[in-house]
């Protein structure tokens, strides 16, 4: 079975030569630069020759866990030469890549460049009908999952590129051993919303679409800020707390956290405003509790089937001592009736639109529908 997807994917792969995007003059078309206005994970400078000599590092700047990458980005079929030492040549646009998480994806999708991609990890939890297409002719090889990747199915798979997550559990090994360069992508690890959204001219340098890029995140900035400033004009703002007990412990997003400025930016208040932490933070139950049993509101993600008021309490009685569960006000987004992971990186105003209809809805239009979190 394996050597006949194998073999499938070759005959696409010849099919599909020509490559996405290709003939597109990366970085040179008016309005094509590359200008970073939120995203603090990657800077990049264009020679005068075109060659983009790109660096990616940590956007949380936490010492020395992540080192620097470097790339030269050169024009497709163009000399590459006086290369910076350290730096590894990726010629662009790219034909075909790898991807490994569904915010990487994301940027693929909304730029329309799913042609790029070749193979991917698993996707038992993918939403997007064209993708799954994709997957079940063959234009897309699954590779396996984090840990176990398959490497005859990887070099299937062509790629010029393969985008890599250090936060997964690695396996990289087999990756290595395919001899293709592996590309860092860390914009979860931006601290802002946008900034995280502002990856999408990163996934641009490589496909040959800074401009149509461009475009985009102009247009989503305006959409969040128009949002933003309307939350801004609330005179009441509630509390909100956020998790749940996992293995005997409170896990929360920090204080400083993405959601966590996702919510004052909808006009609220978060319990942990005073906590520093950009990422999860662990809790004792009764140390959350103090500073969470009066909340107006809860948010919370969750994958279990039949979750509601009365699984939450099955799950851990002490749920029903906070306010905002009496009140019947727990904000839940379900992240197997959504395709939350895949489109929230991209689209922080749809996230931003359901936060402040949870706290706010008179300030939403008449009718709205949540796409994330709605109120349980």
């Amino acid at each position: 079975m394996k050597r006949w997807i194998i073999l499938t994917s070759l005959f696409m792969a010849m099919l599909m030569m020509t490559g996405c995007n290709k003939g597109k003059q990366v970085g040179t078309a008016e309005g094509s630069d590359i200008v970073l206005k939120y995203a603090k994970g990657f800077s990049v400078s264009v020679r005068d020759d075109g060659v983009m000599l790109l660096t990616i590092s940590d956007p949380q700047q936490e010492g020395d866990q992540l080192q620097d990458s470097h790339f030269a980005l050169v024009p497709r079929g163009q000399a590459a030469s006086d290369l910076p030492e350290g730096y590894t040549k990726v010629s662009v646009p790219i034909e075909r890549c790898i991807v490994m998480t569904l915010p990487q994806l994301s940027g693929f999708v909304e730029l329309g460049a799913l042609d790029c991609i070749s193979g991917m990890n698993s996707a038992r939890t993918l939403y997007n009908k064209e993708v799954k297409e994709r997957i079940r002719d063959g234009r897309i090889m699954q590779i396996g999952q984090e840990g176990n990747f398959d490497r005859e199915l990887v070099i299937a798979a062509q790629p010029d590129i393969i985008f890599v997550s250090p936060s997964k559990r690695g396996g990289y090994d087999v990756l290595g051993d395919a001899n293709v360069p592996m590309v860092p992508y860390l914009g979860y690890k931006e601290p802002t919303a946008l900034g995280q959204a502002e990856w999408i001219k990163f996934v641009a340098l490589f496909t040959g679409q800074t401009k149509e890029a461009n475009d985009y995140f102009e247009a989503l900035t305006a959409r969040y800020e128009a949002l933003k400033q309307k939350a801004d004009s609330v005179t009441s703002r509630p509390m909100v707390m956020n998790g749940r007990m996992l293995e005997g412990i409170w896990c929360a997003e920090g204080g400083q956290s993405v959601l966590a400025q996702m919510f004052r930016d909808a006009g609220a208040r978060y319990v942990l405003d005073d906590n520093q932490a950009t990422s999860d933070i662990k809790m004792e139950f009764e140390e959350y509790y103090a500073k969470a049993a009066t909340a107006d509101y809860w948010t919370t993600l969750n994958a279990q089937d039949g979750f509601d008021y009365a699984a939450m309490l099955a799950d851990d009685a002490r749920y029903g001592d906070f306010q905002s569960f009496r009140d019947r006000h727990v904000i839940y987004c379900n992240l197997k009736q959504t395709a939350f992971r895949e489109l929230s990186p991209m689209h922080p105003d749809w996230l931003l639109s359901d936060l402040i209809y949870a706290f706010h809805p008179e300030l939403m239009p008449t009718g709205y529908k949540p796409r994330f979190y709605r109120t349980m």
